[in-house]
């Protein structure tokens, strides 16, 4: 067992207290946004100062076990983090995982510096993720239903839009919406500026909330035509417990709240707007999944360890509540993550904000103590 020392990603739009909260520190007056567990290159957590990244590429089979070394390699397949969103994240997708690897591969020949602000593949693997919220957690998700981004968007009854019904009506959501992301530039400030006076003064009765979203994103915003195309995502409000996950090609935007995140061990991001960072809009729309309909929230099944289904091999993310001494059977390599109480893992105390890592070759895992551990690993 390995007790981590993780680093804080300080973007613009983290919580002020919300990790500071969890690792039981003084706020540092700048904003917090992510801490990251794990051992991706860009930030990997550190034991006694060396980086997790490099002791398990010094022995790959016993910190990961032969079967999950053989699949996905010599390197932990998943990352996990804290996420605390006091402001929007950009309007994102992330690639599957041939689209990585072609990405970064051409890139690579361009000869883009990897760490470059222009730079779309950092690496050359897909990115899969689970969002589970430790508190109520807003955010964009997919595709709203054809039929209802319709009626919002006739129901606004702005005059600048009709081009776009129009786009819907005959091509669907992929013409609509490379429609809306590709608006000359001269031409998006007048249209978004309609489109949310109407937001704000004669919202749809069954669109209230879409509404005030992009009134809101319009003041953080202003002039991004992503707050036109936020309109098109369902809106959705997460209990401290439910979970979102987002397969490759998912629009999405996180807009506030913390929550633990696990994705595949991968930094790919593609983004449409809603940010100061690049935007890449003929590449987001090549890698976007069009379609449309209502989230599916994930809830946790079983006890005391209750794991989120989903069907990405790289991870799974499970919540263990522990009140008495039990053990967990294992398949490949963990990271622990205690919210809440005190635990014991094989003798190793872990108090709230405290993480570690459990190679493979630790054998069962031996809980105890009281409080609640996120345990990530691998769903094969």
């Amino acid at each position: 067992m390995f007790r981590l020392e993780n680093a804080v990603q300080p973007y613009a739009w983290g919580s002020l207290t919300s990790i500071p909260a969890l690792l039981g520190l003084p706020a540092s007056g700048g904003p917090q946004a992510e801490l990251w567990v794990g051992a991706h290159p860009t930030a990997p957590s550190k034991v006694n100062g060396r980086s997790l990244e490099a002791l398990i590429a010094d022995a790959p089979g016993p910190m990961l076990g032969a079967k999950v070394a053989q699949r996905f390699g010599p390197r932990l397949p998943f990352l996990l983090k804290v996420l605390a969103a006091a402001k929007p994240l950009s309007l994102q997708a992330h690639p599957s995982l041939e689209q990585a690897r072609s990405g970064f591969a051409n890139e690579e020949s361009a000869g883009v510096p990897r760490m470059a602000a222009h730079r779309n593949y950092r690496d050359p693997n897909h990115k899969p993720e689970l969002l589970c919220a430790l508190t109520p957690f807003r955010a964009l998700c997919g595709f709203r239903r054809v039929d209802d981004t319709r009626a919002l968007l006739t129901g606004l009854a702005v005059p600048a839009l009709a081009p776009f019904l129009e786009a819907l009506q005959q091509g669907g959501l992929r013409t609509l919406f490379e429609r809306v992301m590709t608006v000359p530039a001269a031409d998006r400030a007048p249209l978004v500026t309609a489109v949310v006076a109407a937001c704000a003064s004669r919202p749809p009765a069954a669109f209230v909330a879409e509404c005030a979203n992009a009134v809101a994103l319009e003041k953080e915003y202003p002039g991004d035509v992503g707050v036109i195309g936020a309109l098109l995502l369902n809106l959705v409000t997460l209990k401290p417990g439910e979970a979102l996950a987002l397969g490759a090609g998912n629009l999405h935007a996180y807009l506030e709240g913390t929550g633990v995140e696990l994705m595949a061990n991968s930094d790919n991001v593609l983004r449409g707007g809603l940010t100061p960072k690049h935007v890449d809009v003929p590449e987001l729309l090549r890698v976007l999944d069009f379609t449309d309909g209502p989230v599916t929230i994930i809830v946790p099944q079983g006890a005391p360890e209750a794991t989120y289904p989903t069907p990405f091999p790289d991870f799974r993310l499970s919540r263990v509540d522990v009140g008495s001494a039990f053990s967990l059977p294992r398949n490949g390599p963990d990271l622990l993550l205690c919210v809440e109480g005190e635990v014991q893992v094989n003798g190793l105390t872990l108090a709230r904000g405290q993480s570690a890592f459990a190679p493979f070759d630790e054998g069962a895992l031996m809980v105890s103590g009281r409080g609640v551990v996120y345990r990530a690993t691998v769903n094969t």
